[in-house]
C-alpha cells in the first residue's frame, strides 16, 4: 500500500482493504470504536486515515496525545530501541526456569546497589517479576494477597488470619477486567452477567468500596474494620474515573492505616507509572510512600511491547508453580525495558514532564476549560497525565466531538468518570484524557492544546 503525504488520498481499493481489516478484529466498543485508520507513524504524529464519509480516505496528520492508552512514552519508532530488539533477541528466549543475562542486566540497573529504584525497593527488600499486562500483573498481586493468609502445608488458612476477608477498593476505580478483579470495580455495569469468583470454605473473599481521596471514611472504616482487612488495592492517581489526584497526605495516611493494622497495601501504578513528573506516584514532599507491593506496566514496555511489572516485599510468593507465566521477564522484553529506561533517564523526560504538566493544564484550563465553559468542567492531573472533565452537555455528544478533534489533528482518549459516589460526592461525568507521550515538549503540547481548541471550535459551529 503507498500511503501519500498528509491532505494526499488512498486509492480506494486501499480504503476497502482498511475496512475489511477493521470489520476482521473483534469489535470490544459496541458498534463505537473510531472509524479510522492508522497508516504509519513516527514519534507523536500518527498519519490516520477515515474510513468514512465525504472525507474517507484523505490521510491525517494527527498529534498523539494518548500515546496509546498512555502506554507508548517513546512515541512510535523511537531509535533507541531499534539496538534492544537485536540485543534481545540474541539473548535467548528462555523462560523463568532459568536465569537470563538479559533479566540480571535489567533487575540490576533497577533494584540492585545504586539501581534506579534501589531506595525505593531494595533487593534485601523486594523481588519482582513480569506479566504480559498490567491486568495480569494486578491478578498476580491479588494472588500474592490471598497467598499471603494461606497455611501451604495444612492447606488451610493461617492461623490468626481467618477473619481478614476484606480487601478494601475504591469507588470509580479501575484495575482491569479479568475474572479475579472485576470484583473490585464497584460499577455494576462491569460486573453483572459474569459468575462470580468460586471458593471453597473456609476460603473467601469479601470487597468494600470507600470514596477515592475522602480522609473521613478511610479513618472510620479502619478503625470499625481494620481487623477484618487483608489488604487495600488503590490507584494513586485515578485513571478511568477521570484522572482524581487526592488532596496531600491522604495516601500516606493510607498506607500508615494499613502499617498500624497489619493490611497489605497494594499500589496499582500502572497508569501512573512514570507520567505524573515522578516514576512512582505514590510519593509525595516526604519522598516514597512506602507498599507491599507495586505493579507497574503501560509506559514500562515503551509503546513496543505489553508488558508489567510486579514488585512485592520478599516475604510474598506464592506455592510452588503458582506463578509460572509464559512471559515473565523474558530477554527481549528486557532488553526494550532497559534501552528505554535509560534513555528516559538519561534524558530526564520524567522529571521534565512535571514542569512541562504544569504549564500544559494551565494552557487547558485558559485556552480550552475557560473558553468552551458549556463543554468543560475543570482539568485536574499531574505531569503528563491530566484530564479535563466534560459537562452533561459534551458528554452527550462524545462520539461526535472526537471526531472534530481527530479531524482538527489531534488524538486523545475518553475516560468514562466516577459516576454517582457515595458520602454526597458529585456527579463525574466522562473526562478527556491527554496523556502524551514523554518525548513530547514544550511546542508539541502548545501545538496540541490549538488543535483541541480547534477540534473544539468546530465542534461548537457544527452544533449550532
Amino acid at each position: 500500500m503507498k500511503v501519500p503525504a498528509p491532505g494526499g488520498s488512498l486509492e480506494a481499493a486501499d480504503v476497502d482493504r482498511l475496512r475489511a481489516g477493521q470489520a476482521l478484529q473483534m469489535d470490544h466498543y459496541g458498534g463505537g470504536r473510531l472509524p479510522f485508520a492508522c497508516v504509519q507513524a513516527r514519534g507523536l504524529v500518527q498519519h490516520l486515515v477515515p474510513l468514512e464519509g465525504e472525507s474517507a480516505g484523505r490521510v491525517l496528520e494527527v498529534l498523539d496525545a494518548s500515546g496509546g492508552y498512555a502506554s507508548a512514552c517513546l512515541g512510535a519508532g523511537h531509535p533507541c530501541l531499534a539496538p534492544a530488539f537485536r540485543d534481545g533477541l540474541e539473548r535467548g528466549y528462555v523462560t523463568d526456569e532459568l536465569g537470563s543475562l538479559e533479566r540480571t542486566l535489567l533487575l540490576e540497573e533497577l533494584f540492585g546497589p545504586g539501581g534506579r529504584w534501589a531506595d525505593r525497593f531494595p533487593s534485601s527488600a523486594y523481588h519482582a517479576s513480569g506479566r504480559n499486562s498490567g491486568s495480569e500483573g494486578l491478578e498476580l498481586a491479588l494472588r500474592l494477597v490471598l497467598e499471603s493468609g494461606f497455611d501451604r502445608r495444612r492447606l488451610t488458612v493461617k492461623a490468626g488470619r481467618e477473619a481478614r476477608r476484606t480487601v478494601l477498593a475504591f469507588e470509580g476505580a479501575w484495575h482491569g477486567w479479568t475474572g479475579g478483579l472485576v470484583p473490585l470495580l464497584n460499577r455494576r455495569h462491569y460486573r453483572l452477567g459474569l459468575p462470580p469468583p468460586a471458593s471453597e470454605p473456609p476460603f473467601g473473599l469479601d470487597v468494600a468500596f470507600l470514596p477515592f481521596g475522602e480522609r473521613e471514611p478511610l479513618e472510620r472504616f479502619f478503625a470499625e474494620q481494620g481487623s477484618k482487612l487483608s489488604a487495600v488495592f488503590v490507584e494513586p492517581i485515578q485513571g478511568d474515573a477521570g484522572i482524581l489526584v487526592p488532596p496531600p497526605g491522604y495516601l500516606r495516611r493510607l498506607a500508615s492505616l494499613c502499617r498500624e493494622h497489619d493490611v497489605l497495601l497494594v499500589a496499582d501504578e500502572v497508569l501512573t507509572f512514570a507520567k505524573t513528573g515522578r516514576c512512582f506516584a505514590m510519593t509525595d514532599e516526604e519522598g516514597p510512600i512506602p507498599t507491599d507491593i507495586t505493579v507497574i506496566g503501560k509506559s514500562l514496555g515503551m509503546g513496543a511491547v505489553s508488558t508489567s511489572m510486579v514488585i512485592a516485599r520478599r516475604e510474598l510468593s506464592v506455592r510452588s508453580s503458582g506463578a509460572v507465566s509464559t512471559s515473565d521477564l523474558r530477554p527481549l522484553t528486557c532488553a526494550l525495558m532497559r534501552a528505554g529506561l535509560r534513555y528516559v533517564s538519561e534524558e530526564r523526560l520524567v522529571e521534565r514532564a512535571g514542569a512541562l504538566g504544569t504549564e500544559l493544564r494551565e494552557r487547558l484550563r485558559r485556552d480550552v476549560v475557560e473558553a468552551f465553559p458549556e463543554l468543560f468542567l475543570e482539568v485536574r492531573g499531574l505531569g503528563y497525565m491530566n484530564g479535563i472533565e466534560l459537562t452533561e452537555r459534551a458528554a452527550g455528544s462524545l462520539a461526535r466531538l472526537r471526531h472534530r478533534l481527530l479531524e482538527a489533528g489531534v488524538f486523545v482518549e475518553f475516560m468514562a468518570g466516577a459516576g454517582k459516589r457515595s458520602h454526597g460526592l458529585r456527579y463525574l461525568f466522562p473526562a478527556m484524557r491527554i496523556a502524551p507521550p514523554l518525548i513530547a515538549g514544550e511546542d508539541d503540547l502548545r501545538r496540541i492544546v490549538e488543535r483541541i481548541q480547534e477540534g473544539t471550535r468546530r465542534f461548537v459551529e457544527a452544533g449550532r
